[in-house]
């Protein structure tokens, strides 16, 4: 016991009526009914329902202190009336009778009240993030954020890992997104970056010796911001293995995963061996290597059916005798949807930036028609050979879009998942894990049009590594994989690259010399040169995991202090400038025109 409190605001039950008891926390809420005054009084814990007589002396200064203020109260446990209770607080089947009160922070008023769900601007949740987290979903969310690391590491270590830390400033990588740099003061002109992942140290500590490593990382990428990412830093569960396989670290995760995802919801596993989809048919089937596979919806190739004489659609036709596709997601038993249903469809789609979806819907009265703007453009023998290709029935619906391959997956597959939504065709219940293998080693970049590396540089290319046809890098696979949950990225990982003349081979490729190599990766070129294991490993994000077990859209929903779209800390000004002393110090002029 100390002064301020016996009991928590959740711990008092009917066990305690009769006893004086001593609470502090929040003032949550209070309820004024002239001779009496109701104070819901809150902690970390819970809520406890106290209440004042106007008799009593503290009742004045209680009645004008205002909500959140800290209050400790001193009274007497008594069971509520009944049908006063309230089932829906541990608490719920007493209140405290108030004896006496110290008020012992007075708060100002509120710039956004913490009783209530209220939606907020961002700007004001985050500048004010310090009200925004006393309130209870936000509040409750964070702590299952500490709950969920405390499991990751206790499973960690019981499928035989060891936690290791690895440095926060290290030296800046050509790969990836933007660093973060540091100046170093006793090297002036060179600078340390913070790391977007300790990726090269954690293959280092393979190669020093050790065999299971993993760490509750935290990453720095100056990325825009996404509903998924925050800008800045995040946190990932990085692990690493030695003498392992794929499988072996499919094994060590899924078990992770179904674990961690079983202990903290309700929700459903589909599949607790979680398929294996390579990227080729992902990007086939669903336009997308993040699909959600509580979505039953796939995209299907229909580009032969513009080759045929009886179909008349002349805008895709001409689009497909120029090398464009058309493809199309197949809704089924949809033949009752009002034409608002397939117009708001097509008018999202304009909303994207793609140029609309064209639809129509599979008819039958004497023959088969298609009932919708573009169905009257194919004949009946079409259609049946679109029905064939595409297992339709009379009474489905087709979305058509034509375009590249490339434009063709970016606006069909989140239409795949707006027409689910629409339709409620998603099981909001169930958690769908999938594993996307099979990544090629390289791809073109869209903008530069050169071959850069389509995952991870460091990573194994897939076949005999001593015939390997350089001759044709875009068809090299690699042993590269992410694992998706419901739609949402949770982890990159490979089996690595231990070989470092193999490794040369491979940056050259994508257009880095063998100086570059040394320069850039001089850490890890001379560790492998002196005897490395064949290793693997995987980082999944530890926000993302929680946001997915909070039922939440956004992944500032399950962090404690988030920066704003603009990777602004609105309630510590940062970034700010920063005194010309310490600039002096590290040897660093700013551009007075771009800082004002």
């Amino acid at each position: 016991m100390n002064k301020y409190r016996t009991h928590t605001c959740a711990e008092l039950t009917e066990r305690d009526i009769n006893k004086i008891v001593t609470l502090s926390g929040w003032l949550h809420r209070k309820r004024d009914h002239g001779n009496l005054l109701f104070i819901d009084l809150r902690d970390h814990y819970g809520i406890t329902q106290c209440v004042i007589e106007n008799n009593n002396k503290f009742f004045s200064s209680l009645e004008k202190v205002r909500p959140e203020s800290i209050l400790k109260i001193i009274g007497k446990v008594v069971k509520r009336e009944k049908g006063t209770e309230n089932l829906d607080l541990k608490t719920g089947k007493i209140e405290i009778i108030i004896e006496q009160t110290d008020i012992l922070s007075n708060a100002k008023e509120l710039p956004i009240p913490v009783f209530g769900e209220q939606d907020y601007p961002e700007d004001i949740r985050l500048k004010f993030r310090f009200l925004d987290l006393r309130r209870e979903e936000i509040h409750k969310n964070i702590v299952l954020r500490s709950k969920v690391i405390s499991f990751i590491r206790s499973e960690m270590l019981k499928l035989g890992f060891l936690e290791y830390q690895t440095p926060i400033l290290t030296s800046s990588s050509p790969e990836g997104a933007r660093d973060f740099l540091v100046p170093s003061r006793l090297n002036p002109g060179k600078f340390y970056a913070l790391p977007q992942a300790p990726q090269q140290f954690k293959q280092l500590i393979m190669v020093s010796g050790f065999d299971k490593y993993f760490q509750i990382a935290p990453c720095f990428r100056d990325e825009d911001a996404r509903a998924d990412r925050s800008p800045g830093e995040f946190y990932q569960l990085d692990l690493e293995m030695s003498f392992v396989e794929q499988e072996d670290v499919f094994q060590v995760v899924e078990k992770l995963m179904i674990n961690l995802f079983k202990n903290f919801s309700s929700k459903k596993i589909t599949n607790e061996k979680f398929p294996r989809i390579t990227y080729e048919e992902t990007i086939t089937k669903y336009g997308t290597d993040k699909p959600d596979l509580r979505n039953p919806l796939i995209i299907q190739d229909i580009t032969k059916i513009f080759t045929r004489e009886d179909v008349k659609f002349d805008l895709f036709k001409k689009l497909v005798k120029s090398g464009s596709k058309v493809k199309a997601i197949i809704t089924k038993n949809t033949k009752d949807k009002p034409r608002s249903f397939f117009d708001s469809i097509d008018k999202w789609a304009k909303d994207q930036g793609a140029s609309g979806l064209a639809y129509f819907t599979i008819d039958q009265n004497t023959s088969i028609t298609g009932k919708g703007p573009v169905g009257k453009f194919f004949s009946e023998e079409a259609l049946k050979e679109l029905m064939k290709i595409t297992n339709a029935k009379v009474g489905d619906s087709l979305f058509l879009s034509c375009g590249t391959d490339f434009e063709l997956a970016k606006i069909l597959s989140i239409a795949r998942n707006k027409i689910a939504e629409e339709l409620e065709l998603i099981n909001e219940d169930q958690f769908a894990f999938c594993w996307i293998v099979d990544y090629p080693m390289f791809e073109i970049d869209e903008k530069s049009k050169k071959i850069k590396f389509s995952h991870n540089p460091f990573s194994m290319p897939q076949g005999d590594i001593n015939n390997l046809n350089f001759k044709r890098p875009l068809d090299m696979k690699a042993y590269q994989y992410d694992i998706v949950c419901n739609g949402v990225e949770l982890s990159s990982g490979a089996i690595r690259n231990h070989i470092p003349e193999l490794m040369y081979k491979l940056f050259a490729v994508a257009g880095y010399n063998e100086k570059h190599v040394n320069e850039k990766f001089s850490g890890m070129i001379n560790a492998l040169s002196y005897g490395a294991p064949p290793h693997g490993g995987i980082a999944p994000g530890v926000d993302r995991i929680v946001m997915l077990l909070a039922n939440q859209k956004n992944i500032r929903e399950v962090t404690l202090f988030p920066m704003n779209q603009n990777a602004q800390d609105l309630m510590m000004n940062a970034p700010s400038k920063v005194d010309p002393v310490q600039l002096k110090e590290l040897g660093i002029k700013t551009d007075s025109k771009k800082s004002d």
